[in-house]
């Protein structure tokens, strides 16, 4: 027993120290356990200005009612994790450029160019960087302290946990939910116009946000992932599943296990509503070169 004074008054004549030495143990490790527990319920508790936290837990990834890479469907466990609340802007990559980074992949040869083919129609401060290479989103995460979000992280930032095929939910998309392609028109916009890429992308979050918070998870700009791309998540094994799957190889730096390609996610203003279904997969080369796309990104962060 505890006497009055605090001391521990234990029975067992020499296995005193035993006993003592196991109970204040288990008092730390209990402590420990506590104190962690704590730590990653209370994890989306941190404010971060221009992110939102998408709670750790499982949700239903891919699909087995569409394209092929996109089976099996299956249950994923995350940790929590911080994601952008808007795509990147121009205003913000431009910083970047302003400081002397993000231009690593034009001096390493791995990418040709880092703005749209399109000039200033799609260059205004609040509209998505387009236009940029893997490495480049990549560079601009790692500079302002971030990373690429994984395929799964986005996945389930953008369709919350119960497989909802769109981050509004299952109703097909249209232009009063997401920029995307309706009819002849591309961008949303109201007519059609010559040539086509007179009809841009829009400043970001003009459209209602998502469950988390998040605006254009669909539609706008196609968003770079981390992940090296597999033609499916049965071929790519065990890096794709488990708790926060990163991919073939593991998401290493270096991976020719299906070939060298990564993927963007979500859709864009150039492309029908079909295209910007959450557990879609687009494949790209990582460099955007020889064949050229507009896509942009949003970032990433783990605590």
């Amino acid at each position: 027993m505890i006497s009055s004074n605090g001391s521990i008054e234990l029975m067992f004549g020499n296995y005193s120290k035993f006993f003592i030495s196991i109970f204040l143990n288990c008092l730390v490790f209990n402590c420990q356990q506590l104190e962690l527990q704590t730590l990653k319920q209370n994890v989306c508790q941190l404010q971060i200005s221009g992110m939102s936290c998408i709670p750790s837990g499982e949700f239903i990834r891919g699909s087995n009612s569409y394209s092929l890479d996109e089976r099996p469907e299956s249950k994923i466990f995350l940790s929590s994790f911080y994601i952008d609340v808007y795509e990147v802007t121009n205003e913000d990559f431009q910083i970047c450029l302003d400081s002397g980074f993000c231009t690593d992949c034009l001096k390493s040869g791995k990418c040709k160019k880092i703005q749209p083919n399109y000039g200033l129609r799609y260059m205004q401060k609040k509209q998505p960087v387009v236009g940029v290479s893997w490495y480049t989103a990549l560079e601009y995460c790692q500079f302002v302290g971030k990373r690429l979000p994984t395929e799964s992280e986005w996945e389930k930032a953008a369709r919350g946990t119960n497989g909802n095929l769109y981050p509004w939910g299952n109703e097909p998309a249209d232009c009063k939910k997401a920029i995307i392609e309706e009819g002849d028109k591309k961008g949303c916009f109201t007519e059609k116009l010559s040539p086509p890429h007179l009809m841009t992308t829009s400043v970001v979050g003009t459209r209602p946000p998502n469950g988390y918070g998040l605006y254009d998870m669909a539609g706008n700009s196609w968003e770079w992932v981390s992940d090296w791309y597999s033609p499916s998540y049965s071929e790519c094994g065990e890096s794709c599943f488990g708790v926060d799957p990163k991919g073939p190889c593991n998401g290493l730096e270096e991976c020719t296990q299906f070939g060298n390609q990564k993927i963007v996610k979500g859709g864009a203003w150039w492309w029908p509503g079909e295209y910007s279904r959450s557990s879609r997969r687009r494949a790209h080369v990582p460099e955007n070169f020889p064949e050229y796309h507009h896509f942009g990104f949003r970032c990433a962060k783990s605590y």
